[in-house]
């Protein structure tokens, strides 16, 4: 069971760094955009996260479910600004800003909490 919550984690991290690298590489473009490796990403992410509380709470493992509750809350954010705005040529600032610094937000929290 180890093995298979590590090879979650593995993809929940990845999934957040598609999100996050797809983010940054648009940082100095003039006019941003949202790709469907974001689209990946965050369904990787959901996924990924869903298995690893499954995961928890089959085993003996101690979940904050108010924590869980924000960062779903937090992602389906994320997933439904890509889902909304992916087939855009261009995104404003502000929506390009936003699936950025809520993905932080999602590592911040997953961490500091």
């Amino acid at each position: 069971m180890e093995l298979v919550r590590n090879l979650a984690l593995v993809l929940h991290l990845l999934g957040m760094a598609l999100i996050v690298g797809y983010w940054v590489t648009q940082a100095k473009a003039p006019t941003k955009t949202v790709g469907t490796g974001m689209l990946h990403g965050a369904l990787t992410v959901l996924v990924t996260g869903l298995a690893l509380v499954g995961i928890a709470e089959a085993g003996d493992g101690d979940v904050n479910h108010t924590k869980i509750g924000v960062k779903l809350v937090v992602l389906l954010a994320v997933t439904a600004l890509v889902v909304v705005n992916r087939r855009k040529d261009a995104v404003s600032t502000g929506v390009w800003g936003a699936i950025g610094g809520l993905t932080i937000l999602n590592v911040v929290i997953a961490v500091f909490w």
